[in-house]
């Protein structure tokens, strides 16, 4: 692994999973003053000489786009776990989304629907590939689920924009779910 993967990781931990061990200020919407963040960082002997351009560098770098600086500061897009709700705008989603899982759990997600579990938000993919790509994390083989995002979205599901291949929901019914 190299050191912007290994710096990807940190600061996804920190900004989506455990912001009050570094001691950073999260508004409602997930974002925490660069400055902030890279004093925390520059405390830890492996980061002591990080640089905002080395963040800027590891954003553009990854393939998956999981953060977003803007005016200062900086938030990651999805994958929270903090106990405060992060507020994301809804969005009218695509027509048709993509949710990759481990068969295991099939039967469960056709009967109760896609809850968020861990996470504040319900992740789904924008292709199929993605969906697969998240489904082998948990299994070899994964199912991977067609949602009607534009029926569900008609008839009061909300969704909102994660990033060019995320979207996200509070929950999204069986109903709405059919294994590919």
């Amino acid at each position: 692994m190299n050191d912007l993967d290994r710096l990807s990781k940190e600061i996804s931990y920190a900004l989506r999973h455990a912001p009050w061990e570094y001691e950073l200020e999260m508004d409602e919407e997930g974002w925490v003053p660069m400055e902030q963040l890279l004093k925390a960082l520059q405390g830890e002997e492996n980061w002591k000489d990080i640089r905002e351009a080395d963040i800027s560098e590891m954003i553009s770098q990854s393939p998956k786009k999981r953060f977003q600086i803007e005016n200062g500061k900086i938030r990651a897009f999805y994958g929270h776990s903090i106990p405060c709700k992060i507020r994301k705008e809804e969005k009218m989603p695509p027509d048709i989304l993509f949710h990759g899982t481990a068969r295991r759990f099939l039967r469960s997600i056709l009967e109760n629907g896609l809850l968020p579990q861990e996470r504040q938000y319900v992740h789904l993919s924008q292709d199929m590939d993605t969906a697969e790509n998240v489904g082998k994390r948990h299994d070899g083989k994964p199912c991977i689920l067609i949602i009607d995002a534009k029926r569900a979205w008609e008839e009061g599901v909300k969704f909102y924009f994660g990033n060019e291949k995320v979207w996200l929901a509070d929950f999204v019914p069986g109903k709405y779910i059919k294994q590919m």
